[in-house]
C-alpha cells in the first residue's frame, strides 16, 4: 500500500487520461482489498480513507468506503475521529440509509469532555442532519447552547439553525437560547447567534408570521444598534481588524437582522435610520471590505421605511459602485438599481450616463443588466435620448439581446412617444435593424398605429417601400411593408411631398410588382411572408390601373395555386376565382377601417405597466392575424365573449361588405355581398350556421366557406379560470371544481398564442403537499400547432379548502431549443 502523497504523485505524473484511470483503478482495488482484510491497524484504515477523499475530489466512486468512515468515528483517537467525520460529511448525505448508524456516535461525541471532539460532532450534524437525526439530537444541541465554552456555543448555534430548517416544529425550543446569544460579548458567538436569529425570522416571514417570532426579537433592536455603532466608530482592534475595518462580518450580519426586524415596521425603521446614515457615510469605500458593508447598508435602507434623503444616499452609493473597476461590484449595483428605480426614479436618473456607459462593457452580464435598467429609466422627458442610445446599441448588439430589445423599445415608444411621427420613425428603425427578432405583438401595434393615423399613411408606406428596396432579409419589415403597400398602394403610387426638405419620387406599378416578385423568389420568403405578399398583391389589383400589371399579379397567384403549403394554395385559388367577379372584388378588397384602440389592447410591457388595483387581469394584446384574408387587426384569434361588447371578425367583415351580423338576430338578407361570395365558392348560403372554432387560422383564413352570423348558443355555467403560466407564446390556465368531500377536479388548458411558431413535446408535471394526493391524466395533444389548444385533467384529494397550492413543471420544445420552467401556483383567495 502506497501513502497518500505517493498516490497523488502517481496521479499527477500520468501523461494521458488512460494512464490516470489505470492508476486510480489499481489504487481503488488495493483499497477494497485492504478493507476486506479487516486490519486492526487504525493507521492503515486512516490512510485508506484519506485516499478515498482524494478520489472523491477527482469524481471517482467512493461508496465502498462509507462503513470505514463509521469505524473511524468509533475510535477513541482524535486523529481517527477527525478524518472519520470529514469522510462522513463528504461521502454521505442525509438521504443515505447508512446515516442512521451515525446517530449514536454523534450523541456520544456531543457529550464528550474534549471540546474539539464536540466541535467535530457539531460540524458534522450541521452539515448532514436529516429530519430523524434532528429530532433525536436536538436536546443535546439545546444544552450545548448554554455551555460556558464560546467555541462550542457558536458551533451549536449554527447546528441549531440547520435543525430548525429541517424541523420547523422545533423552533420554539431555541428561541429563548437564541435571545441569550444576541447579548453575548464574544464576537464569534454573537455572529453565529445573529445568523440563527435571522434564519428564524426569515422562516417566520415565509410562513406568514403566525407565530410572531419577528415580534419577539424586535426589542433587541436597541442593543443591536448600539453594538453596530460601537463597531463603526471604534478604533483599531487587532483581533477583529480586517484591512482597517473592525469586524466587517459582524457588521454585515447586524445589518441583515435589522433589515428583517424593521421591514414593515415604521417605528423600528425610524429607530435605525441614524445608524444607517452613519454607517453609509463613514465607511471607507476604497477597499472591498468597506464595499460589502456599504452594499448591505444600502439593501437595508431600500428595504425599510427609510427617509427619502436616506434613500437618495443609498442610490448615490450604488452610483459610485457603477464607476468601480470590479465587475462584481458593478453588477450588484445595476441589479439593485433595477429594484429601486420604481421607488426613487429621480435619484437613479442622475446616474443615467454612467448606466448607458455600461452598455459598452466587455462583460455580457454587465451589458444585460445595464440594458434592463436602461428601459426602466425611460419616461416622457428622456425618451428621445434613451431610445437613440438603445437603437445605437441594437445595431451592434448580440443576437440574444435583440428579441427583448425590440419588444422593450416598442413598448416604450408606444407609451412615451412625443408624437406619432417619431413613433413611426423609431419602429421603422427597429424593423430595419432587427426585423427577424420583432415579436408579433410589437408588429401588430405598429400596423395599428399606421392604420389609425391617416396623416402618416403616405409617409409610412413610402418609407417602408424604400426600406424594402434596400433590404428584404428582415421578416417583420417585409410583413409590415406588404401590409401597408397592400392597404395604401394608391398613396405609394401618387408619390408627392411628405416633408418640406425631401421630395418623394413617384413609384411605378411595375416596380412594386418587381419588388414583391423578388421577395417571393428569394430564400427569405417564409410561409407567413408569402401569405402577406399574396394578399397584398390581390389588394393592389384594385389600386393599379395598368392591365399588364394586373395580369402579372394573376400569373403570380396562378403560380402559387400549386404550392405545397395548403394555406398559400388555398389563398391563391380563392383569389384567382375572385377575378371572375369584378362586381364584388373591389368591395372585398377595399381598405380596412381603422381599428378601435382600447386601453387594454395597447402593448404595455409588464415592467412598464402601472399596477391596477381594481383589476389584476392582464391586458389583452391585440395581434395581427396574419392568417386572416383581410388582415383583421380587430381580433386576437378567438371569438370574444358577447359580454365584452367587442366585435368579432365576422362582424367587421360584414360591415366592410355592407351587411350586418348579430348573434341574436336573423341572418343577413340575400341581397348583401356575403351571399354573392357564398354562391361564388359553392357554400351552402348564409342560412347555414357558422360553428365557432378554437383556432384563429381556422376562424379567419377560410372566409368564404362559413360567413353567416353565429347562432345563439345555450350558456353553460362558468367555471373560474386562473392563469398560471404565460411565456414564449404558451398560455396555461387552470379551472377548478370542488366537491364536499375535499376532492378538486383541475382542468389545465394549453394554448399556443403564436400565429406561426409550433410548440412540440409539451408536458406538464405537478406536485402537491404531502397531505394531499394527486392523480394526473395524460395531455390530450402534446403537439400544439399555431393557435391550437389542448387540455389535461388532474384530480386532487385531501384538500381541506382553498387556497390550493401546486408546484408545476412545464417543458416544451421551441424551434430554438428545449425550454423547462418551474412555477409555484397558489389559488387566489
Amino acid at each position: 500500500m502506497s501513502s497518500l502523497k505517493q498516490f497523488i504523485r502517481n496521479v499527477r505524473a500520468s501523461k494521458t487520461i488512460a494512464d490516470e484511470r489505470a492508476v486510480v483503478q489499481k489504487e481503488s482495488a488495493a483499497i477494497r482489498a485492504s478493507f476486506r482484510e479487516e486490519s486492526g491497524d487504525s493507521n492503515v484504515r486512516r490512510n485508506n480513507v484519506a485516499k478515498l477523499l482524494y478520489l472523491f475530489t477527482l469524481g471517482e466512486r467512493t461508496h465502498f468506503g462509507q462503513i470505514e468512515c463509521l469505524k473511524l468515528l468509533a475510535s477513541p483517537r482524535f486523529a481517527d475521529k477527525r478524518l472519520g467525520y470529514l469522510g462522513t460529511m463528504l461521502l454521505l448525505d442525509e438521504n443515505q440509509e447508512v446515516l442512521t448508524l451515525v446517530t449514536n456516535s454523534l450523541k456520544n461525541d456531543l457529550n464528550h469532555s474534549n471540546q474539539y471532539i464536540v466541535g467535530l460532532a457539531l460540524c458534522t450534524l450541521g452539515n448532514i442532519a436529516s429530519v430523524e437525526m434532528s429530532r433525536d439530537l436536538f436536546p443535546e444541541i439545546e444544552t450545548l447552547l448554554s455551555t460556558a465554552n464560546p467555541y462550542i456555543r457558536r458551533k451549536a448555534a449554527l447546528c441549531a439553525m440547520r435543525i430548525c430548517r429541517k424541523v420547523p416544529d422545533l423552533q420554539e425550543h431555541f428561541i429563548e437560547k437564541a435571545s441569550t446569544l444576541l447579548s453575548d460579548r464574544n464576537h464569534g458567538v454573537l455572529l453565529c447567534g445573529l445568523t440563527l436569529v435571522t434564519s428564524l425570522c426569515e422562516a417566520d416571514e415565509a410562513e406568514g408570521g403566525e407565530e410572531g417570532i419577528v415580534e419577539k426579537f424586535r426589542p433587541f433592536c436597541g442593543s443591536l444598534v448600539r453594538t453596530l455603532k460601537a463597531l463603526a466608530s471604534s478604533g483599531y482592534a487587532p483581533e477583529h481588524d480586517v484591512t482597517g475595518i473592525t469586524d466587517p462580518f459582524l457588521q454585515v450580519k447586524i445589518l441583515q437582522l435589522l433589515r428583517v426586524l424593521a421591514r414593515g415596521n415604521s417605528q423600528v425603521s425610524e429607530q435605525i435610520n441614524d445608524i444607517l446614515a452613519q454607517v453609509a457615510t463613514n465607511t471607507d469605500s476604497s477597499k472591498n471590505v468597506g464595499n460589502s458593508i456599504l452594499y448591505e447598508s444600502v439593501l437595508t435602507i431600500l428595504d425599510i421605511d427609510a427617509d427619502s434623503g436616506l434613500r437618495v444616499l443609498g442610490v448615490n452609493i450604488l452610483g459610485k459602485f457603477l464607476s468601480n473597476r470590479d465587475n462584481n461590484i458593478r453588477y450588484v449595483a445595476l441589479n439593485t438599481l433595477i429594484k429601486v428605480v420604481a421607488v426613487e426614479p429621480n435619484a437613479v436618473q442622475r446616474h443615467r450616463n454612467t448606466i448607458l456607459e455600461c452598455l459598452r462593457d466587455p462583460d455580457i452580464s454587465i451589458r444585460r443588466r445595464a440594458l434592463d435598467l436602461s428601459f426602466t429609466l425611460i419616461n416622457e422627458g428622456n425618451v428621445r435620448l434613451l431610445i437613440r442610445e438603445l437603437l445605437a446599441f441594437l445595431e451592434v448588439a448580440d443576437n440574444e439581446f435583440k428579441p427583448i430589445m425590440t419588444s422593450q423599445i416598442g413598448v416604450a415608444a408606444d407609451r412615451f412617444s412625443p408624437n406619432k411621427r417619431w413613433h413611426v420613425d423609431t419602429m421603422l428603425r427597429v424593423l430595419s435593424l432587427a426585423g427577424n427578432y420583432v415579436k408579433e405583438q410589437i408588429l401588430s401595434s405598429f400596423i395599428r398605429l399606421i392604420a389609425t393615423t391617416p396623416e402618416l399613411q403616405t409617409y409610412a408606406v413610402q418609407k417602408l417601400y424604400s426600406s424594402l428596396k434596400k433590404d428584404i432579409t428582415q421578416e417583420s419589415l417585409t410583413l409590415a411593408g406588404a401590409w401597408c403597400i397592400g392597404e395604401y398602394g394608391d398613396a405609394l403610387l401618387r408619390g408627392g411631398q411628405y416633408e418640406e426638405e425631401e421630395l418623394v419620387q413617384e413609384v411605378k406599378e411595375t416596380e412594386v410588382v418587381d419588388l414583391f416578385s423578388s421577395i417571393l423568389n428569394s430564400s427569405y420568403a417564409t410561409q407567413i411572408a408569402t401569405e402577406y405578399i399574396i394578399t397584398s398583391l390581390m389588394k393592389l389589383t384594385t389600386r393599379f390601373s395598368e392591365p399588364a400589371q394586373i395580369d402579372r399579379i394573376r400569373r403570380i397567384l396562378q403560380g402559387n395555386s400549386a404550392s405545397l403549403d395548403i394555406e398559400v394554395q388555398q389563398r391563391a385559388v380563392e383569389y384567382g376565382n375572385l377575378f371572375a367577379y369584378d362586381a364584388i372584388r373591389r368591395g372585398v378588397l377595399e381598405k380596412m377601417p381603422p381599428p378601435q384602440i382600447k386601453e387594454e389592447s395597447r402593448v404595455f410591457g409588464e415592467s412598464m405597466k402601472k399596477p391596477n388595483k381594481a383589476s389584476n387581469r392582464k391586458s389583452k394584446i391585440v395581434k395581427p392575424a396574419e392568417e386572416d384574408l383581410l388582415f383583421d387587426l380587430m381580433g386576437d384569434g378567438n371569438p370574444p365573449a358577447a359580454a365584452e361588447g367587442s366585435s368579432n371578425n365576422a362582424d367587421l367583415l360584414a360591415d366592410i361588405l355592407g351587411g350586418s351580423t348579430s348573434p341574436t338576430t336573423s341572418p343577413p338578407p340575400q341581397q348583401s355581398n356575403v351571399s354573392s361570395i357564398m354562391d361564388l365558392f359553392g357554400s351552402s348560403g348564409p342560412s347555414a350556421p357558422s360553428q365557432p372554432t378554437p383556432s384563429a387560422s381556422a376562424a379567419s383564413s377560410d372566409l368564404f366557406s362559413g360567413m353567416s352570423s353565429p347562432s345563439p348558443q345555450p350558456t353553460a355555467p362558468t367555471v373560474p379560470t386562473h392563469p398560471c403560466y404565460d411565456k414564449n407564446d404558451l398560455n396555461i390556465t387552470l379551472q377548478l371544481q370542488r366537491n364536499s368531500e375535499g376532492t378538486v377536479q383541475v382542468m389545465a388548458r394549453f394554448r399556443n398564442k403564436s400565429m406561426h411558431q409550433p410548440l412540440s413535446t409539451v408536458a406538464l408535471q405537478a406536485a402537491v403537499p404531502k397531505t394531499q394526493k394527486l392523480q394526473l391524466n395524460a395531455m390530450s395533444n402534446p403537439e400544439l400547432a399555431p393557435g391550437a389548444e389542448a387540455t389535461q385533467s388532474m384530480r386532487i384529494t385531501g384538500s381541506k379548502g382553498p387556497p390550493l397550492r401546486l408546484r408545476l413543471k412545464v417543458s416544451y420544445v421551441l424551434p430554438s431549443g428545449q425550454v423547462t420552467d418551474q412555477v409555484d401556483w397558489s389559488e387566489p383567495r
